[in-house]
């Protein structure tokens, strides 16, 4: 059974076109109410949301629909998507959401969920409570009705939380950063928890005004990053997404390190921690998870280091899947999303950048020193918008192309075609020790499939 309003990461869309619109997020907030009361007699549910100006509307809504099944609502304001998968655990309540679109532009927004844990959920949960969508709705009498009430400093309890993700003989004094929110939730927090470890810290980024989220700073615009790194004399930067799961990492000379470079690093760190120790390999680590996408550069640097890899289907709900079936703590994705499940239960861009500033303070080198035996082999991405209707996976040119290019790249690249799961895009990637092969590879492929 297929997914109506689920992708890979909640349900997304454009404000104001369904199924972002406040009628359905009511009706939304209503089927998991029910779904919930299934469960537990009381469920209690917190909401966070980024800085989008559409959050204020969202909120409302998503509140009267848990509201109108018997759900009791804490609100929790403006936070990262990090902090509500924390303030679910510790506050031992029943589910978290967060209102938020992630790294896409303001006119966008969604909802996504975390358990009681702080995971998100698995498919089988989707699935009952579209079900519970498409049912009439069974509005609760006025005696039973939710009640909403507002978590006082919930960005306070979420900065102590990364905090204590460093280590505590270890501190950050005498550095410089450079932190970009991206005008997203961590606007407030991000730079508050650098600062408290003893950095000196330039913000950027950090001045929302409902609409410009994204737009021009963060981690999927890292060029505003790297030209500030550069004329504060920085030692780093670090730059996070609208809601602040992952991270993009600036060096004092303006190199900028992405996420597949910080997951070699962290599994290295996490080996030169174990022999310091006497121990070879820490049982806790076993392997790392990378996906489809992750540069085979890394792949082989992992292994090197004794671990072993896998690759999971793109995106950190099936990275997290695969590390909590093989029981493993490490893994991650190119685009910055970076899983320490030691640390954190979900990606957390904060405590990403602490885990590597902290293997930085323990060794005494740099992140560039640490990764002086990876070269990442080159790669082009081309994203193609897809027509209305248009079947990509039936198209013949595409495959005849698809085996053309893999004859010609051998054993020396890949071919990773996929669709996207939050944007009507088809991602194509080939990957090459040659970066021209690689391009005029990719400009085959996506020509072919815009033809």
């Amino acid at each position: 059974m297929g997914r109506k309003y689920f992708g890979t990461d909640g349900i997304r869309g454009t404000v104001g076109r369904a199924p972002i619109t406040p009628d359905f997020v009511l009706r939304l907030g209503h089927a998991v109410g029910r779904v919930l009361k299934r469960r537990q007699a009381d469920p209690v549910v917190l909401i966070g949301k980024d800085t989008r100006i559409s959050g204020y509307m969202l909120e409302s809504a998503l509140e009267s629909g848990l509201n109108s099944a018997g759900a009791n609502v804490v609100l929790l304001g403006p936070v990262p998507t990090p902090a509500v998968a924390y303030l679910t655990r510790a506050q031992r309540a029943s589910l978290g959401v967060v209102i938020s679109a992630s790294h896409n532009a303001f006119p966008d927004n969604g909802i996504k969920f975390f358990d009681a844990r702080g995971s998100k959920l698995p498919d089988a949960w989707e699935l009952e409570v579209e079900a519970a969508l498409d049912e009439p709705p069974q509005w609760t009498d006025s005696a039973h009705l939710g009640r909403a009430r507002r978590l006082d400093d919930a960005a306070g309890r979420y900065i102590e939380f990364c905090k204590s993700t460093f280590s505590s003989h270890l501190s950050l004094r005498g550095m410089k950063f450079v932190v970009d929110a991206a005008h997203g939730a961590a606007y407030q927090i991000a730079p508050k928890v650098f600062h408290e470890l003893g950095a000196d810290v330039v913000a950027i980024g950090c001045a929302p005004d409902g609409l410009n989220i994204n737009d021009g700073v963060g981690a999927t615009h890292p060029e505003a990053l790297v030209r500030e790194v550069i004329a504060q004399g920085a030692d780093y930067g670090i730059a996070l997404d609208g809601d602040a799961d992952r991270l993009q990492l600036v060096d004092a000379s303006g190199r900028l390190f992405n996420g597949d470079e910080l997951l070699y690093l962290l599994a290295a760190d996490r080996l030169a921690y174990r022999q310091a120790r006497g121990q070879e390999r820490g049982p806790e680590l076993g392997g790392v998870v990378g996906t489809l996408m992750t540069n085979m550069a890394v792949e082989l640097g992992i292994r090197r280091l004794g671990y072993e890899f896998v690759r999971a289907k793109v995106g950190d709900r099936y990275v997290l899947e695969e590390l909590h079936r093989r029981g493993w703590i490490l893994g991650g994705e190119g685009s910055g999303h970076l899983l320490t499940l030691d640390r954190h239960s979900t990606g957390d861009g904060l405590v990403s950048a602490l885990q590597v500033l902290r293997a930085c303070a323990a060794s005494g080198r740099t992140v560039a020193e640490q990764l002086g035996d990876v070269q990442l082999f080159p790669q082009t991405l081309i994203n193609v918008r897809l027509a209305p209707g248009q079947d990509w996976q039936q198209n013949a040119r595409l495959h005849d192309a698809q085996r053309a290019v893999e004859a010609d790249l051998c054993d020396r690249g890949r071919v990773l075609i996929r669709a996207s799961g939050t944007e009507p895009l088809v991602r194509v990637m080939v990957e090459a020790q040659d970066a021209a092969q690689a391009r005029d590879c990719a400009e085959r492929l996506a020509a072919t499939l815009a033809a």
